[in-house]
């Protein structure tokens, strides 16, 4: 299954995160494809790949779904396999001020998660919103439940249910910016997300990226992220960072 979902990700060939939803065009997409593999003494193959589309389903709503796939290896074992599937619906996006919808679904193997889902809403706030640079603040609601592999947990009152289910606040920035005259494009995207119901049950990530216009259509990038969740299964370690090289793939 996850076979079919890899490739479901990677099949639109011209489409990254990072699509400002309220342009005008009627169709935007990227692909990005970042990695690391070192052989030798030791053996390290890391892999992942973000897709962007978005795209207007009627006048005044825009549809976005951002997909990534992250896979690693070390000494030949594999140590990851995650699929993330965000998805948005925006309304009247041009404006200072709009609402959204959203439903987002992804699985982790290193933290045992079969399934995780949330659905929710919320409203955003544009701070700039220029042609190449831009910057936006985001509030929203949901209602999620995670399915672990196991039921012990580093905090001990969540052990005995493998379902977790709570309802979370989510605060994004996000933002992205052309300087030296184009030649460097700088983009990130953050989010803290705690639980509206258990004080230490909350996660956070930040993705940063750096990318260098090798042509119209590509750019080399660098791409750091760093994902932080306050309850996980026993044993295992809070937070994980990934840095990538590779390049992105995008058809405007």
């Amino acid at each position: 299954m996850k076979k079919v979902l890899f490739w479901f990700l990677l099949f639109p060939m011209f489409l990254s995160a990072q699509i400002n939803e309220s342009d005008t065009l009627s169709l935007k997409a990227r692909l990005s494809l970042t990695g690391f593999w070192q052989g030798g003494n030791v053996d390290t193959f890391i892999f992942r790949a973000n897709s962007d589309l978005s795209f207007i389903p009627w006048k005044k709503w825009v549809f976005k779904t951002k997909n990534s796939y992250v896979y690693q290896e070390f000494g030949k074992e594999k140590a990851d396999e995650d699929i993330l599937s965000l998805n948005f619906l925006y309304i009247n996006p041009q404006k200072r001020f709009y609402p959204q919808l959203l439903g987002f679904v992804s699985t982790n193997f290193r933290r045992e998660i079969d399934l995780r889902y949330l659905v929710g809403a919320g409203v955003t706030y544009q701070v700039l919103n220029k042609e190449k640079n831009w910057l936006k603040f985001s509030l929203t609601s949901e209602y999620e439940q995670t399915d672990f592999k196991q039921a012990s947990f580093n905090r001990t009152e969540y052990n005995g249910d493998s379902s977790i289910n709570t309802f979370r606040a989510t605060l994004w920035i996000n933002g992205k910016y052309h300087v030296f005259k184009n030649k460097v494009i700088l983009s990130h995207e953050s989010y803290f997300q705690p639980s509206l119901e258990q004080s230490n049950n909350f996660r956070w990530q930040a993705d940063l990226s750096l990318e260098l216009p090798v042509w119209k259509f590509l750019n080399f990038k660098i791409n750091y992220l760093h994902t932080f969740e306050s309850i996980v299964i026993l044993g295992q370690e809070r937070e994980d960072q990934f840095l990538t090289f590779g390049f992105t793939i995008k058809n405007y």
